[in-house]
């Protein structure tokens, strides 16, 4: 009798499949890049600076084309007289500060942000830390330049000086930072009120124009807290003297330095816990 053996079973391997790829990773690089890539693609950006620049500049040439030894201004400071367009300056970069948050309110891009990054902070830090990076850039060489220009007209007068000299050096520096960290301020309030008017509105009225009407409270106290408000504390960084009645560099910049954190915590503790 004859047996038949079975067919062996031959296992078919199903097709390799190409493994599922690796989720997109969320780090602080990318979210710094996608703020600088939003800030640098908006023309308003480059306009804003450019003028913020211009007048910085276009003030200071004048100051110095127009200065005679003996007048009204020889006991002015040397960096104050300068950059004394830095007034009209650090308005534009403030405004652009506030468009930096409110702006993306006003257009609903701030959605697309935050749902990128469901943590939520780290879009406020990158842009508070692109932002300041710029700006602070942007307004160093802006001193410098200007500084230099001036001294073209300044050089055969009674206001002629050198970076080398004592305070120069630390005073452009600390306008630059100055106007930094008040376009900080400006950028929290952003955040804060979500409006770019109601933002505008809230640093005008409460960061300077607050100081200048409780200057005329006849309070000794209210007139020694006042010298570390944003704006008055700002104006003692840039001057290579000390001016009377203000406070010295160090307290000022630390008092400005903690206005900038105190409303960027603020604008933090209200992106948490707000809806977009």
């Amino acid at each position: 009798m004859t047996t038949t053996t079975p067919p062996t079973a031959t296992t078919h391997q199903a097709p390799p499949y190409p493994r599922p790829s690796t989720p997109y990773r969320i780090t602080p690089t990318r979210i710094l890049r996608s703020e600088w890539h939003k800030l640098r693609s908006l023309r308003s950006t480059w306009i804003t600076l450019t003028t913020a620049a211009a007048l910085v500049l276009g003030v200071g040439l004048i100051m110095g084309g127009t200065y005679t030894s003996g007048g009204g201004d020889s006991d002015v400071d040397i960096v104050v007289l300068t950059l004394y367009g830095s007034l009209l300056g650090q308005l534009c970069v403030i405004v652009l500060g506030i468009l930096v948050t409110a702006g993306e309110y006003a257009t609903g891009m701030i959605r697309s942000s935050l749902t990128a990054v469901p943590t939520r902070l780290p879009v406020l830090w990158a842009k508070a830390a692109v932002f300041s990076a710029t700006v602070l850039t942007v307004m160093s060489t802006t001193a410098l330049t200007t500084f230099a220009a001036a001294q073209l007209f300044l050089h055969d007068t009674d206001q002629a000086a050198s970076l080398t000299d004592p305070g120069v050096l630390r005073a452009l520096a600390g306008n630059a930072v100055g106007i930094t960290l008040l376009s900080l301020i400006a950028l929290g309030l952003g955040s804060l009120l979500r409006s770019v008017p109601g933002a505008i509105g809230a640093f005008i009225g409460g960061v300077m124009i607050l100081p200048e009407v409780l200057g005329m409270l006849p309070y000794e106290t209210v007139e020694r807290a006042l010298v570390y408000f944003p704006t008055q504390a700002a104006g003692a960084l840039g001057s290579a003297t000390p001016i009377p009645g203000t406070a010295a560099p160090g307290p000022a910049l630390l008092a400005l330095c903690l206005w900038a954190a105190a409303t960027l915590a603020a604008a933090a503790l209200s992106l948490r816990h707000r809806d977009a």
